[in-house]
């Protein structure tokens, strides 16, 4: 009874709504969700990332399953990502306890952050197709040993970066899968990507817990709606055109990014 009574409707509204198009696009998590706790519910800056780094671990978790059921996860490009991404999350972790994260500076420095990264978010979606052709011939030279390593380093990059802001697991590493494995289908390195972001989420989730950035009856709204949004984002993910909802989750990225630095 008294789960039942913790949980907020528009918290659970809000879980559903991003774990929807997390499913869909593998986008969203990190970029939607802490800056909706951050600017519409004035959750603190710091507390919004860490709750939202395990809110995605468990969401992508679901994901997950059912990408895995529908064999759409190459599990070599998920392990090489978590060759580079949880040991730089370990290290972030540990740099930042030895910052002032809960100091009355922090929020702002979070925000601006996580605003930075919203906008290259944005970017990403708006210019991948015109980025990967420009890149294209380049990027056919890369010998598969070279893809593999290029592969571990991404996933050193998005460990910093995601440990940090909780944003860019999602569209930032499709790009770079994008670039490194070309010829892979689309709903292979979206469900890579997603399944990528559940160890690394949670290794950064558990280094919040840590150092006391987690708010627990959040994280328990926040899922009760998030995991039935990604179970139907993922099987509706085929039926709705890529075309349609990167131009829309883009926008809302610029205007969200652009209130967070500005």
């Amino acid at each position: 009874m008294n789960v039942f009574s913790a949980i907020d409707p528009l918290f659970m509204l809000s879980g559903f709504v991003v774990g929807l198009l997390v499913g869909q696009t593998g986008v969203g998590g990190g970029a939607l969700m802490t800056p909706i706790l951050v600017l519409l519910f004035g959750v603190h800056p710091s507390t919004a990332v860490g709750t939202d780094l395990l809110y995605a671990s468990a969401t992508k978790s679901v994901g997950t399953l059912v990408h895995g059921l529908n064999h759409t996860v190459d599990w070599r490009i998920v392990g090489r990502l978590a060759f580079g991404s949880v040991p730089a999350t370990l290290i972030t972790v540990l740099v930042m306890s030895h910052s002032s994260i809960g100091g009355p500076g922090s929020g702002r420095i979070i925000s601006l952050l996580l605003g930075v990264m919203l906008l290259l978010t944005a970017l990403s979606l708006i210019f991948r197709a015109r980025f990967l052709r420009l890149t294209g011939p380049m990027l056919d030279r890369v010998t598969p040993g070279q893809a593999g390593r290029l592969t571990v380093i991404t996933g050193v990059m998005l460990g910093v970066l995601v440990t940090l802001s909780s944003v860019g697991a999602g569209a930032l590493g499709v790009t770079a899968l994008l670039m490194l494995y070309p010829r892979a289908p689309m709903a292979l390195i979206v469900g890579s990507d997603i399944a990528h972001a559940v160890p690394l989420t949670l290794v950064a989730g558990i280094g919040h817990w840590w150092l006391g950035a987690v708010d627990w009856p959040l994280l328990t709204s926040l899922l009760s709606g998030s995991i039935p949004g990604i179970i139907l984002g993922s099987y509706l993910s085929a039926h709705i055109p890529d075309r349609v909802l990167r131009p829309m989750l883009a926008a809302v990225l610029c205007v969200v990014g652009a209130r967070l630095v500005f």
